[in-house]
C-alpha cells in the first residue's frame, strides 16, 4: 500500500483535468464545487460553478441570499435538496463560524448536507488534513486494485472500502492524492472497459492481474425502476393569468414552483386526476381543456410520464392544503420562478403557443 500514493501523485503531477475549483484552497468554493458534482457530470457543473460564485462569491453572501434567489440560481441542476442544505449550511458557518468554515472533517460533518466522503474531500485538499474519500469512482478503483469480490452495497464491504481507503491516504499532499484517486477513476478505471494499459497502478492492481477487473465492483442486480403518470394543470382565469404553486420546502423538489397536479390513481382518467389532485391540493374546481404534448422524465428511482392540460379556472379561492404558496401569472413572470426541469418544458410549450392560447404574455 506504501507505493501506491507515490504513483499515483507522479501520475497528477505529470497532467491532471483543470478544473476551476482546482485553482483554489479556498474551502468554500472547493465544497460548492463538491457539492454539484454529486449526481452531476463535470461538463453540467462548470458553467452553474461560476454562475454560483458571480452571484454569491463567499460564504456570508450566499447566507444573507434568500432560498428563493439561491434555487433560481440552482434551477436544471437537479437534486434540489443540495442547494438548500448549502443555504442551511452557509448561515450556520456565517453565525456560528464568523463566516470561515470548520479546519477538520470531523467538523465539517456537523454541517447540514455534508456527509463523509464530502467533509474529507475539503478538509484534505483545502486543510491538507489526511483523511480519506470514497466516491463511486474510488470504490471502482479500490475493488479493482485489491480484487474486492464482495457486494461493494453491504454494510460490512463499506467499511472494509473506508479501511482501505484510509491506509491508502499519505499525510504528504492528501488533497493532491484524493483528486488523483477520483480522477483515475474518473478517466482510467472507467466503468465497462478500464483503460489498464494506461494506469499508473497497473503492475499492482489484484483484478487487472487475474482477469477480474470486469467483474467489479460487484453490485446486486438493478430493480424494475416504477413508473408513474403524473398529471399537471395550465390553469387559467378570464384574465388569461394562469396558476403556479411551490411545493412543500421538505419535500422532494422542495421550494420548486410548478403548474399544479400530481400522480394518477389506478383506474383514474388523466383529466379525473388532474382534477382530484388540484381539488386536493388548492381547493379550486376546474374544467379540464386541451393535452398538451407529454413529457417523459426520469428520476433516481422511478420514472414518470407528465401529462400537462390546458384548465380554466371555475369556482373557489385558492387554499393551500398541499402547497406552500401560490401566484397567478403571466408568461413573462415565470422567469422569476424557480421551476424543475419538467415544468420548464411546460413552460416552453406555454411560450412555443402562447399566441394562439388564452395565456397573458405580459
Amino acid at each position: 500500500m506504501e507505493t501506491i500514493a507515490p504513483l499515483l501523485l507522479a501520475w497528477w503531477d505529470a497532467g491532471h483535468a483543470d478544473l476551476p475549483w482546482r485553482q483554489t484552497r479556498d474551502p468554500y468554493l472547493i465544497w460548492v464545487s463538491e457539492i454539484m458534482l454529486q449526481q452531476t457530470q463535470i461538463a453540467t457543473v462548470i458553467p452553474y460553478y461560476n454562475r454560483w460564485l458571480a452571484q454569491f462569491p463567499t460564504i456570508n453572501a450566499l447566507a444573507e441570499a434568500s432560498v428563493d434567489d439561491v434555487l433560481k440560481l440552482w434551477e436544471g441542476l437537479g437534486y434540489y435538496s443540495r442547494a438548500r442544505n448549502l443555504h442551511a449550511a452557509a448561515q450556520i458557518v456565517s453565525a456560528q463560524y464568523g463566516g470561515v468554515m470548520p479546519r477538520t472533517a470531523h467538523d465539517l460533518q456537523k454541517l447540514p448536507g455534508i456527509g463523509r466522503y464530502t467533509a474529507a474531500a475539503i478538509a484534505s485538499i483545502a486543510y491538507d488534513e489526511p483523511v480519506a474519500v470514497l466516491d463511486g469512482n474510488v470504490i471502482r478503483v479500490l475493488t479493482r486494485l485489491f480484487d474486492i469480490a464482495d457486494d461493494v452495497t453491504v454494510a460490512a464491504t463499506k467499511r472494509l472500502l473506508w479501511d482501505s481507503a484510509e491506509k491508502c491516504v499519505p499525510d504528504d499532499r492528501p488533497g493532491a492524492y484524493n483528486q488523483a484517486l477520483m480522477e483515475l477513476g474518473q478517466r482510467i478505471c472507467i466503468t465497462g472497459s478500464p483503460e489498464c494499459h494506461r494506469c499508473p497502478l497497473t503492475r499492482l492492481c489484484l483484478a487487472q492481474q487475474r482477469g477480474t477487473q470486469m467483474e467489479r465492483p460487484v453490485r446486486p442486480p438493478r430493480k424494475r425502476i416504477p413508473h408513474f403518470d403524473v398529471v399537471a394543470g395550465i390553469v387559467t382565469r378570464d384574465d388569461g393569468r394562469f396558476l403556479i404553486t411551490q411545493r412543500p420546502r421538505d419535500g422532494m423538489l422542495g421550494g420548486l414552483w410548478e403548474f399544479p397536479g400530481g400522480k394518477r390513481e389506478p383506474g383514474e382518467t388523466l383529466s379525473a386526476a388532474l382534477v382530484r389532485e388540484i381539488g386536493e391540493e388548492l381547493g379550486i374546481d376546474i374544467t379540464v381543456g386541451r393535452a398538451l404534448r407529454s413529457i417523459k422524465h426520469a428520476y433516481t428511482h422511478f420514472r414518470i410520464t407528465l401529462h400537462p392540460f390546458e384548465a380554466t379556472w371555475e369556482a373557489g379561492d385558492v387554499q393551500h392544503l398541499g402547497v406552500t404558496d401560490h401566484a397567478w401569472v403571466t408568461v413573462a413572470d415565470v422567469d422569476h420562478y424557480a421551476f424543475a426541469v419538467t415544468d420548464r418544458k411546460i413552460i416552453k410549450q406555454i411560450e412555443a403557443g402562447a399566441q394562439q392560447m388564452r395565456f397573458d404574455l405580459e
